[in-house]
């Protein structure tokens, strides 16, 4: 090492001193991002050198930092976030179309069904997946009709109607009759409704 690091080294580790003399017996509120640059620098220059230079912490916690570190690049909370994770789209999708089709059924008749095909999700889940796509209760599905369930049983009762106008030249002038008619279908079976 040359002359010039040597001083270099010498005045940081005074001044380090003088900065402990101003603070005291006092303890310094240090970031995360301040330990862990600290931890960095202390784990290259080892226990010893520490010893002799560092002021503001013992050459113990710097050290016990770096293993904090090197133990949280490798225990998974880098991967993790907050809460459960989200029920599979592809799940979501099934209990909801479970619940369409079997407008009866509830929560835990649901997870019944979903347990059948190897699928174990609580009731609570289910109801939140449910709530999120707009699909109330059983016992409120229960009691609302579907488009398709009222054109299958009002089928025979259905008649289409329109009119329209048309401009005619009578003996008092032009007058607009409006033609008003109704068709009936002959078809027993409603078409495909979705």
């Amino acid at each position: 090492m040359n002359q010039h690091q040597h001083h270099v080294i010498d005045y940081l580790i005074e001044e380090n001193r003088v900065l402990r003399e101003q603070i005291g017996n006092r303890r310094l509120p240090f970031s995360d991002d301040q330990r862990r640059r600290l931890a960095a620098k202390a784990k290259k220059v080892g226990r010893k050198i520490l010893a002799q230079v560092a002021t503001l912490v013992t050459p113990e916690t710097l050290l016990a930092w770096h293993r904090k570190l090197i133990a949280k690049k490798y225990d998974g909370s880098a991967q993790r976030t907050a809460g459960r994770p989200r029920t599979a789209a592809e799940i979501a999708a099934l209990v909801t179309r479970i619940a369409e089709e079997n407008r009866s059924w509830g929560y835990r008749r649901i997870q019944g069904a979903l347990a059948n095909l190897g699928h174990l999700l609580a009731h609570n889940t289910i109801a939140d997946i449910l709530r999120r796509h707009g699909i109330e209760p059983a016992p409120e599905r229960i009691r609302k009709t579907t488009w398709k369930e009222f054109l299958s049983s009002h089928w025979e009762q259905i008649v289409a109607s329109d009119f329209f106008t048309i401009e005619v030249w009578t003996p008092t002038g032009l007058q607009r009759f409006v033609v008003l008619f109704f068709m009936e279908s002959n078809v027993t079976a409603p078409p495909s409704v979705e």
